[in-house]
């Protein structure tokens, strides 16, 4: 009789909860895009006068534009710094001991950053605000690499790209409520007690953090693997990162090129709005800007079902790039209706994220994927901050009481259109070195899982048929397999084919030890 662990539906229960993790941080994250205004607008408003339904002047905390986008820069310079060490804790240490102490982090962090908004006027604010953020993306980046390497244990072979999709539909639904509740929420209650309500969104994602934790933590113990990825993550160094290929690399590259098109956008997208597009009203600025999440919500889902019955997920980074270039362009350009724009990008951005992100387990061990996700976050972290600083350059330091000339957004948006193009670039060299290497990324996780038996949990990228750099190189053998039955379980040894005598180097020496009873690995180290 099947244990439940082992039944679809318990894996979708974790994958339900795990959703939920960052539900309430990516609501809290966008918070300030949808304020913008009352993040820069004056400290009073003794004379506002009110024309065709907007208020000339915006009583807010007075921040200038550089400082409002370094409350987004210090949130990806955090990720950058901290997900690589948190990325290899959790290798070390496991996927409960990163799922608590990460979204603790993003509660501790959205508290600070609401409690700053109660020294309005005072040289306080921005410091407690930025020390909010801080430690805000320490837990939220952190979570995120938790997250995907749950994710990908529970589907490892089955429907990946579709559980990754799920995953950013959620985290998105956040997004969404955010830029459509936020406003009105603001309207009635006022800012400090809104952004007291991220907080409470955060909470619930820590409640939801002992859930999952604990549907973790019983399922492998019904699966009998809990020990075996024990043993195996304590095996995992610092040195294990020179494994790490090209592919790898390339795939990071184009992660953080096309991420630096979409955050920094959407961070001012309301104002820009606004400023180029005569009779939106901040509100309505908000939905439009909004639309980029939106679309995501409806379509990573599907998206996700596609992407795991064609595969094809490097052609898939290279087509969302190329069709994300007339998106800047529009913007720049010309005066078509913006929501035209936002809900284009939003498309892109579902098949992006859905082909993009699930591809890293399927290059990497599973001991090492934690420190892999974690690399790939602040790779990307490190670009969009540096993004986030160049357009708050940009744009300059006048408050926004006034609108930024429309000279200044075409240069936004050419900046914009530079990482695209630079997205493209690391897209086609990542295919090209992708079906030298066997065309793994353009395989389909089902076909490929199919047609190989199963494989030890923790030691082998997620999708099978791939040569090491041994098998590469020197170690280009015909191997086969020699069983040996020990007290405490089986270990396998590969040996060169018709050579029992033969000594192979140490690199092309492996020993697997595994509980009794997991089936034979297959004929590829």
């Amino acid at each position: 009789m099947a244990k439940p662990a082992e039944k679809a539906f318990y894996r979708f229960l974790v994958l339900f909860f795990n959703c939920l993790l960052t539900f309430g941080s990516y609501f809290c994250f966008d918070i300030p895009s949808v304020l913008q205004d009352q993040f820069q607008g004056n400290l009073t408003c003794l004379n506002s006068t009110v024309t065709n339904a907007t208020v000339e002047c915006v009583e807010g905390l007075g921040m200038t534009p550089q400082e409002y986008n370094l409350l987004y820069a210090i949130y990806a310079w955090t990720n950058a710094l901290v997900v690589i060490m948190a990325g290899f804790l959790i290798d070390k240490l496991g996927n409960r001991f990163g799922v608590f102490l990460f979204s603790f982090l993003t509660v501790l962090g959205s508290t600070i950053f609401a409690l700053g908004s109660h020294f309005k006027g005072t040289k306080y604010l921005l410091p407690l605000m930025l020390t909010g953020r801080l430690l805000f993306g320490s837990g939220n980046g952190s979570l995120t690499i938790v997250q995907n390497r749950i994710t990908a244990f529970w589907f490892k072979g089955k429907e990946l790209a579709l559980a990754f999709g799920l995953t950013l539909a959620f985290s998105r639904l956040g997004s969404v409520l955010n830029f459509f509740l936020t406003q009105r929420f603001e309207a009635q209650f006022g800012m400090q007690w809104t952004l007291w309500g991220g907080t409470l969104l955060c909470v619930m994602g820590f409640v939801s953090a002992v859930v999952v934790s604990s549907l973790d933590k019983v399922g492998m113990k019904q699966l009998g693997l809990d020990g075996a990825i024990q043993a195996e993550s304590r095996k995992v160094r610092v040195q294990d990162l020179r494994q790490l290929s090209l592919r790898y690399w390339l795939l990071v590259l184009t992660i953080m090129f096309f991420y630096n098109g979409i955050f920094p956008f959407i961070a001012d997208a309301s104002k820009f709005i606004q400023d180029k597009y005569s009779g939106y009203s901040q509100k309505e600025a908000a939905y439009i800007a909004g639309a980029v999440y939106d679309s995501s919500l409806v379509l990573s889902a599907t998206v996700g079902i596609l992407i795991d019955y064609v595969g094809r997920r490097g052609v898939f980074a290279l087509g969302c790039a190329v069709l994300t270039l007339p998106v800047f362009a529009l913007l720049a350009f010309t005066y078509v209706p913006p929501l035209v724009s936002t809900i284009w990008l939003g498309v892109t951005y579902s098949f992006a994220a859905s082909s993009m992100w699930p591809s890293i387990p399927l290059i990497v061990p599973q001991a090492t994927l934690g420190t892999a996700m974690g690399l790939a976050t602040s790779v990307q972290m490190i670009g969009i901050g540096l993004s986030n600083l160049i357009v708050g350059q940009i744009l300059g330091t006048t408050s926004s009481d006034a609108k930024i000339p429309l000279w200044r957004w075409q240069r936004m948006m050419v900046f914009m259109l530079a990482n695209t193009v630079s997205c493209i670039v690391t897209s086609v060299l990542l295919n090209i070195v992708d079906h030298r290497q066997g065309g793994t990324l353009n395989k389909t996780t089902k076909k490929s899982a199919a047609e190989q038996p199963a494989s030890p949990p923790d030691r082998d990228p997620l999708l099978e048929g791939e040569e090491t750099p041994e098998e590469r190189g020197v170690c280009r053998f015909p191997f086969h397999q020699q069983q040996l039955e020990t007290g405490t379980g089986k270990s396998w040894r590969w040996m060169l084919k018709g050579n029992r005598g033969f000594t192979p180097p140490p690199s092309c020496l492996r020993i697997r030890s595994l509980p009794a009873g997991l089936e034979t690995p297959v004929n590829s180290v």
